[in-house]
């Protein structure tokens, strides 16, 4: 598919778009895709789903900037408003689908796993900061578990709601 050819499609539909970007090749892509096939059944009536083969389509992907696959962006108005690149669960692509359905703002949830790993890391390295008399090592620790929390701060959640309405 051309540049052309997606954005007529695009332009066509008046329901929001799920583009699934893919490749034959692709082990982590064949995971994923009967997920996400059964997620389009399902939500045929709401959304416009597209999977999108990488090695034909060159110019859709330098387009949205897609530098690894799977990647699943999510449009509204022909704006993207979500973008998970990688191997998602059920559940994570489930609250993309539902939440685009919905009109609401398109956010993955972090996996539990994602999270220890982030707020472990985080806390290794503060350890060793300390021990080591280390700030910047210290300071990578930091933000390593600020990334595992982030979604659940309020003053983040505020700072970054400011900074998408302007």
């Amino acid at each position: 598919m051309n540049k052309t050819e997606f954005q007529q499609k695009i332009t066509a539909t008046e329901k929001p778009v799920i583009i699934d970007f893919w490749a034959a090749w692709c082990i982590p892509c064949m995971r994923t895709k009967p997920i996400l096939d059964q997620l389009a059944r399902e939500y045929s009536g709401k959304i416009e789903f597209m999977p999108i083969n990488a090695d034909e389509s060159r110019e859709v992907l330098e387009q949205f900037r897609v530098f690894g696959i799977p990647t699943v962006i999510t449009l509204r108005n022909g704006k993207e408003v979500g973008r998970v690149t990688g191997v998602q669960s059920e559940s994570g692509y489930r609250v993309l689908f539902e939440s685009l359905a919905n009109g609401q703002a398109v956010k993955v949830p972090i996996t539990p796993f994602d999270r220890m790993l982030r707020l472990g890391a985080g806390a290794l390295f503060v350890m060793i900061g300390i021990s080591t008399s280390n700030w910047l090592v210290l300071g990578i620790g930091g933000v390593l578990a600020f990334l595992g929390i982030y979604d659940r701060c309020p003053i983040w959640n505020a700072i970054t709601g400011m900074l998408r309405r302007s």
